[in-house]
């Protein structure tokens, strides 16, 4: 068990965020629930119970994460860990025939987002010896053909890298959780052939439930589409 220990977590409106905060819930944690759909995380805070609170914020607003994280340490007395998870694609795909108007929204998100989580964070997490993870992508480890989603996630994984090597030297611990595809709503139409947000979450309690002596890096899973 956590013992009441706090966690941050952006995107936790749906999908990945918001089954981690669950299964945090779960295993004793306190969570606070950043996302811009204040009616979903308000109907998630409601769910979990004092254990929760909602912060209606958008990743891409440097002050409004600095002040959610002051307000759920205030709450609970501390942070302990924080889960970047937000992040978001694009409609229009490859470089050509791409969208500059979206990608400057998703690289403020994807990118920017993941930024501001740490800078606003780490004050905290320097008091707890915390934890930093942020969710990568398996577009993150390879080349994909024009993905400019992809190469925010080839930041995402150089970041984490070097934000690992940051944080070990005052004893905190960052890693980064590497998907393939996730049967949420970043798709049109369900796939249960997919991951399940459940398998991230796993994931990321995986990390960080493990004993401090153990710095885990990375996480990666694929689906295993011939799984019974």
């Amino acid at each position: 068990m956590a013992d009441g220990k706090t966690l941050f977590i952006t995107g936790a409106s749906s999908g990945i965020g918001a089954q981690t905060a669950r299964q945090a819930v779960a295993a004793g944690w306190n969570v606070g629930l950043f996302a811009r759909s204040e009616d979903k995380i308000t109907a998630l805070a409601k769910e979990l119970g004092d254990a929760a609170l909602a912060l209606p914020g958008d990743v891409a607003d440097r002050a409004a994460q600095a002040a959610a994280l002051d307000k759920l340490a205030d709450k609970f007395g501390g942070i302990d860990a924080v889960f970047a998870n937000a992040g978001t694609g694009v409609e229009a795909p490859g470089t050509q025939n791409g969208d500059p108007d979206e990608w400057h929204d998703m690289i403020h998100a994807n990118v920017m987002g993941v930024l501001y989580t740490a800078h606003a964070a780490l004050p905290h997490l320097r008091k707890t010896k915390g934890h930093y993870v942020v969710t990568g992508s398996a577009a993150g480890r390879r080349h994909i053909k024009g993905s400019i989603y992809g190469a925010t996630k080839w930041f995402v994984h150089g970041f984490a890298g070097n934000l690992a090597e940051e944080m070990t030297e005052w004893g905190g611990r960052c890693t980064v959780i590497s998907p393939g595809m996730v049967d949420t709503e970043f798709f049109d139409e369900a796939d249960d052939s997919r991951l399940h947000p459940s398998d991230v979450a796993d994931a990321v309690m995986h990390a960080l439930m493990a004993p401090g002596r153990a710095d885990v890096r990375e996480i990666h899973l694929m689906p295993n589409r011939n799984a019974d």
